[in-house]
């Protein structure tokens, strides 16, 4: 009897531990609530606790850049949408929404396309997040091995002849998803992309307050992070234009 109670807590407990919310949950459950009441500070203040915290999510994303919105933070707003459609590309809420925002933004260039398999391939890659792309590589490495095992060592001529196709297929799943997994991190992770959040900044043409003026971004711009030195960054605009800003005048997504 003693064993069935013991045992019997130990499930409630799991159950409980289950269904009871984290921390970062209840904060932005509140931070939800708070922001369906007209309190937007109070709620952004919510969801950037838990960002802080290093939770992703593009639901959180999503909600602290709509907050940024309403306060009329267009670069900071743009810059959670953009984080946000890192992890649900396909999302037509965030997509409608980073469009909206980006209308309120004062420079505009004529953008270089990109190569539509570079767009398709970083889609694909996004679809799924890090970790279930290496599952699938590795599982599927896993049973290669395995199958090639049946391959080399089976006596019986069709069990070899399926095992050499399902393997070799299973070989370039993994190579794939492997790939599509290092993709996604860089680009969740470590993305070289940034949004100008100063007002106004010159771009230098070296790395330094003497360097000659090349261009005027404004906030809310989109660029490309090529490289960086003491302080600087040196960043390719949309359309293909490259110099040297501060580090402070942009955040990464």
């Amino acid at each position: 009897m003693r064993k069935i109670v013991i045992i019997s807590l130990l499930l409630i407990s799991i159950a409980l531990s289950g269904v009871m919310a984290s921390p970062e949950e209840d904060s932005f459950v509140k931070g939800n609530e708070l922001y369906s009441s007209g309190k937007i500070e109070e709620a952004l203040d919510q969801w950037m606790s838990v960002y802080n915290q290093g939770f992703k999510s593009a639901a959180l994303y999503y909600n602290i850049g709509n907050a940024y919105f309403k306060l009329n933070k267009i670069p900071q707003s743009i810059l959670f949408f953009e984080k946000a459609l890192l992890l649900k590309p396909g999302d037509e809420d965030i997509n409608y929404n980073l469009g909206v925002a980006r209308t309120f933004v004062v420079d505009r260039f004529d953008e270089i396309p990109e190569l539509f398999f570079i767009r398709w391939f970083d889609f694909v890659s996004l679809s799924v997040s890090t970790n279930k792309w290496a599952t699938i590589s590795l599982t599927s490495f896993i049973v290669f091995l395995i199958l090639g095992s049946v391959f080399l060592y089976s006596s019986k001529y069709r069990l070899k002849v399926i095992a050499f196709w399902i393997s070799l297929f299973l070989l370039i799943l993994s190579s794939s998803t492997l790939t599509f997994s290092l993709r996604n991190n860089k680009l969740v992770y470590n993305n070289n992309k940034a949004i100008i959040v100063t007002p106004v900044i010159n771009g230098k043409s070296s790395p330094n307050i003497n360097g000659t003026d090349l261009f005027v971004l404004h906030e809310g711009t989109k660029v490309t992070i090529e490289d960086e030195l003491s302080g600087w960054a040196e960043v390719r605009l949309l359309d293909g234009n490259m110099g040297w800003v501060t580090k402070d005048c942009l955040d990464k997504i």
